[in-house]
């Protein structure tokens, strides 16, 4: 913003791109999701704990961690970090509670089993 600190709404951008990625890395797309598994994951509630602000041009690390793995849904444990070489600063933490539809029905269903696999063998 003007005062040159992160707008507050901007750590969930972070966070969201973050978990994308995560699925990446395991081999899923958002797309290919729901093409290919008729699912899609939703946000269904979060928590975040605002610590220190991030400033203009800071180099950020974003961690995701599977906290807590449910039938239908997922909860990520999330922290935005300061990426300098000193010791890891924590700016924002927060956790996301992560819902499976039914891409057509918009209906908790149960996560696919090849998501669950790649998921769980991450932990």
């Amino acid at each position: 913003d003007s005062g040159g600190v992160v707008y507050y709404a901007n750590y969930l951008k972070f966070m969201e791109r973050a978990r994308t990625e995560y699925l990446r890395s395991l081999g899923f797309e958002q797309d290919e999701i729901v093409a290919n598994e008729g699912v899609l994951f939703a946000v269904r509630s979060l928590k975040i704990d605002y610590l220190k602000p991030a400033r203009f041009n800071q180099l950020l690390n974003i961690t995701v961690h599977v906290a807590e793995i449910r039938k239908a849904s997922l909860l990520f444990a999330q922290r935005v970090e300061l990426a300098e070489q000193e010791a890891s600063k924590i700016l924002c933490a927060g956790e996301v509670k992560v819902a499976c539809l039914d891409a057509g029905t918009f209906r908790p269903t149960a996560i696919p089993p090849r998501i669950l696999r790649e998921v769980t063998s991450e932990r």
